[in-house]
């Protein structure tokens, strides 16, 4: 929001400079983005009349000029603007004046004759791009005057940047408001008197969209002259405001805009159909834009339009067919209030945004709308003449917006700001506010005026009390508070040391969405119903994980497509399982994957090339496990999942509950899934590996320690781990350490069998084993081992 700060101080005049009052806005939430001059620097520049003007005798496009500048003499000057002629008043450039660019005005000779100053264009001065012609003052501009005395060029210009919830201050009015308050000021507000109709023209209104506006206020004028120039204060209110002059009925319509902040839109009459209808757009309708941009409409588009036609599309752009032109006559003069809702995205959906569009977004007061008329029409007739209509009004009271009314508790009040403000005080800034208040024991309880849309809850007004009361007198005070220590327990480790471990091992961390493709799903997991989304991003996202493989395929399948030859992703995340016995039906487990494909390590000098295997994968959920001091308590089961390669896969196990998956993704898949070679997986729940076992401290034996080895003879399908742990299982005394140091197969081995080597190492902490004592738990281990896997001692 850009304005004049005299034209601010027309409405309210503190006693502060430029700098002072756009500090004080800034502290009060309206934050001044910049201050600049409303035009660049220049001296010695006067109003002049042109006395007289003719032909320069050497040259075409320059005329010779007498000027009088309010001094004895006349001075001659040689001109070569085009709209140059006598009895003009202008802005002439006296010797000795300096312009913008330090340009200094000499006496001169130009084409032989002499020249005595200049006639200035608006470029000359820095006020505008134009420079078709010299500047074309009133008629009573008084002569002799300074230029810049006489436009009141000592002025800057405000840029506001407002936060979307103070539409009311998208005017100068709102913003004389604000500062009437911050400095407990009067503010003067043009007087609006309604204007007497001097005709009865005036067209139907009806409200055919209700909700989307229940207030619709038009006026017929008839016989102004559209081509009658604005006067030189409205032109120079308008582009210190960033607003370009267009002509007299624009200009109205604009001011209107930035001294009420309250858009107006003008119609030729003539171009009205029978009676004006406030309407929803018909699907596909068409309508032709002031810009000349024809725009397709949907149905959730509110228009204004006649007995046969769109005319424009509410609170955002006029139509060209029925926008106001040179040969018009007769205007209606529109002013209305359109729900935010009916308004906002339309315009951005066309690829608009418009001064009108930007304030009917974030909300018009809707008690405004005759005053903007009866500013308007007074406005308009002054300048173009005409006769206007009586107003007619259509109005849905019911679908109006209503005063909020809100309740301010002091003791919340206090609270929340840490200091106690006094309630005569709170009383005087509520009500300076314009604000309706009634005081009760506990606080008060406030009537919203229409203009403030953002007030509704009571934190609001604790901010208006706030800002008014200044932010600066709020003192701070140190919070106080008592140091403890952070409850943490050393048996559990965060999600973060898991995924650290990982990366240290080569992998990278993804984050995937926990939308998922329902079909790549279902291919994995044929077994579970996944949870499909009622109203998805996207056809393929629309189903929820139920693992988190599917995301970190897809994270493979990418950077395959772009030639990268090592890859290796983890993720922790949720996913979610239907559980009819969970809140809401689902369950929302914690997880932590992994995946790798192509190469095993990058390529090196000094190592050959390799693919990745099942045993790197397998290695690295190992090391995972053993981290968390569970390694020995957790193994692998060889074991069938829908998504995993049949030999090449294996269920993780911590004690008998099963805590997640390790394998080869099943050949099946790769293609459909876009996968390029073999690719490995593994996922676990975060909890398992998250809870660690704490160490336990035990004397160092001085005693020394008996190895034995053993080498048995068992099935081919019994695996080796199984073995291992039956062994840890049994308990057998003083076992310190287990080891597996050879498989083998070949002669002197059944076929379908292989022989395990395994070493057992066995100490005392108190006293040298006897051999005896030893002998007797290698018996008990190998006959567990006869007993249970059918085993035999290999000779």
């Amino acid at each position: 929001m850009k304005f004049s700060e005299q034209w601010l101080r027309t409405w309210v005049n503190p006693t502060l400079s430029s700098l002072e009052l756009s500090e004080q806005l800034s502290m009060a939430g309206l934050e001044v983005d910049g201050i600049e001059p409303v035009a660049e620097h220049f001296t010695g520049v006067v109003v002049g009349e042109v006395v007289n003007c003719w032909q320069h005798p050497d040259a075409d496009k320059l005329q010779v000029t007498e000027v009088n500048v309010g001094t004895d003499e006349l001075q001659t000057i040689v001109c070569g603007a085009p709209n140059c002629r006598a009895g003009l008043k202008v802005a002439v450039a006296t010797v000795g004046a300096v312009l913008p660019g330090d340009f200094k005005i000499k006496k001169a000779k130009l084409r032989g004759q002499p020249s005595n100053g200049m006639l200035c264009s608006a470029s000359e001065l820095g006020l505008s791009d134009d420079h078709d012609g010299i500047l074309e003052l009133p008629a009573d501009a008084p002569l002799g005057q300074d230029y810049r005395d006489y436009l009141g060029l000592d002025d800057v210009t405000l840029d506001v940047d407002l936060t979307p919830n103070r539409a009311d201050c998208l005017g100068v009015r709102g913003i004389a408001r604000e500062v009437g308050v911050l400095n407990r000021l009067p503010v003067t507000e043009p007087t609006i008197e309604a204007v007497k109709p001097a005709i009865d023209d005036e067209r139907a209104v009806f409200l055919d969209a209700p909700a989307a506006c229940p207030r619709y206020l038009g006026r017929v004028v008839r016989g102004i002259n559209v081509k009658a120039p604005s006067p030189l204060w409205l032109q120079e209110r308008l582009r210190r405001s960033g607003v370009r002059s267009i002509d007299a009925v624009v200009d109205v319509t604009n001011y209107i805009l930035l001294e009420l902040g309250h858009p107006m839109h003008a119609f030729d009459l003539a171009k009205i159909d029978g009676a004006v209808h406030v309407r929803m757009a018909t699907q596909g309708e068409k309508l032709t834009l002031l810009d000349g941009q024809e725009v397709t409409l949907q149905d959730d588009v509110l228009v204004i339009a006649d007995e046969s036609k769109a005319l424009a599309m509410a609170g955002i752009f006029g139509g060209e067919d029925s926008g106001v032109s040179e040969t018009s006559q007769d205007i209606f003069l529109e002013s209305a209030f359109f729900s935010p809702n009916a308004i906002a995205g339309r315009a951005r959906r066309f690829g608009l945004h418009t001064d009108a569009s930007h304030r009917y977004e974030r909300g018009v007061d809707p008690e405004l709308q005759r005053d903007a008329m009866e500013r308007a029409t007074a406005l308009l007739i002054e300048i173009c003449g005409g006769e206007p209509g009586p107003i007619v009004e259509a109005v849905a009271p019911d679908q109006l917006p209503k005063p909020a009314q809100v309740t301010l508790r002091a003791a919340r009040l206090q609270k929340v700001l840490g200091i106690a403000i006094a309630a005569e005080e709170v009383t005087e800034i509520l009500e300076r506010l314009g604000f309706k208040v009634v005081t009760s024991d506990a606080g008060w309880d406030v009537t919203v005026p229409t203009f403030r849309f953002d007030i509704s809850i009571e934190e609001d007004l604790i901010e208006e009390v706030a800002r008014i009361y200044g932010y600066h007198r709020i003192q701070a005070s140190a919070p106080a508070a008592q140091l403890r220590m952070i409850p943490r327990q050393e048996r559990r480790s965060s999600a973060d040391s898991v995924k650290r471990l990982l990366i240290d091992r080569g992998y990278q961390e993804a984050i995937t969405y926990s939308f998922v493709d329902p079909k790549h799903q279902a291919m994995l997991f044929d077994d579970i119903a996944a949870l499909t989304l009622p109203y998805p991003i996207s056809l393929d996202m629309s189903s929820m994980r139920v693992s988190l493989w599917p995301g970190l395929i897809g994270a493979v399948t990418h950077n395959q497509k772009r030639q990268q030859p090592v890859l290796a992703f983890c993720e922790t995340g949720l996913r979610f399982v239907p559980d009819l016995q969970a809140e809401n039906g689902v369950r929302q487990q914690a997880m932590v994957a992994g995946i790798r494909a192509g190469k095993a390590a990058a390529e090196h000098w000094s190592e050959g090339e390799r693919a990745v295997d099942f045993y790197d994968i397998k290695g690295d959920v190992e090391a995972l496990l053993a981290n968390r001091g569970i390694e020995g308590a957790c193994r692998f089961v060889e074991d069938h999942h829908p998504a995993l390669h049949p030999g090449q896969s294996a269920a993780i196990f911590a004690a008998e509950k099963r805590i997640g998956w390790v394998g080869a993704i099943h050949p099946q898949f790769e293609k459909k899934l876009g996968l390029n070679g073999r690719t490995y997986v593994f996922e676990l729940e975060l909890a398992a590996v998250t809870e660690r076992r704490l160490p336990q401290a035990v004397g160092v034996s001085k005693f020394p320690s008996i190895r034995r080895d053993i080498a048995v003879v068992l099935k081919q399908s019994i695996a080796a781990g199984e073995v291992i742990a039956a062994i840890e299982n049994i308990g057998v005394n003083h076992l310190v350490g287990l080891n597996l140091f050879d498989v083998y197969q070949g002669p002197g081995v059944a076929e379908g069998h292989r022989s395990l080597a395994l070493s057992l190492t066995l100490q005392h902490p108190e006293r040298t084993l006897e051999e005896q004592e030893i002998n007797t738990t290698i018996k008990t281990v190998v006959e567990m081992l006869t007993a249970e896997f059918g085993a035999t001692l290999r000779e």
